[in-house]
């Protein structure tokens, strides 16, 4: 697993999180405009505040750490030749899925 294919893993993460709280904000101004509440907007209501779960970038990180890892040791290698590593070819698969 290349760290650029890594780097795209974690952006598609980050992306989804940030658009699901911008389409949630959309949704709760179309509501409050639909409702007639709200004839003045306060600061607050100005700003974007997205939440990203951080425990999860660095759970991807610590994954892509150990299997950069075991890419580097001589167990890969010869799982590699002789045809029975499953680990990163599997991961490898997904990516082509996708």
């Amino acid at each position: 697993m290349k760290k650029d294919e890594i780097k795209e893993q974690i952006n598609s993460i980050i992306r989804d999180e940030i658009q699901d709280v911008i389409n949630e904000y959309v949704d709760s101004k179309e509501e409050s405009e639909k409702s007639g509440l709200g004839f003045v907007e306060s600061e607050s209501d100005k700003e974007l505040k997205i939440n990203v779960n951080s425990n999860a970038i660095k759970k991807v990180i610590k994954d892509y750490k150990k299997i950069k890892k075991y890419m580097k040791s001589p167990l890969y290698q010869v799982k590699k030749m002789d045809g029975s590593e499953s680990v990163v070819t599997k991961l490898m698969k997904e990516i082509e899925d996708t």
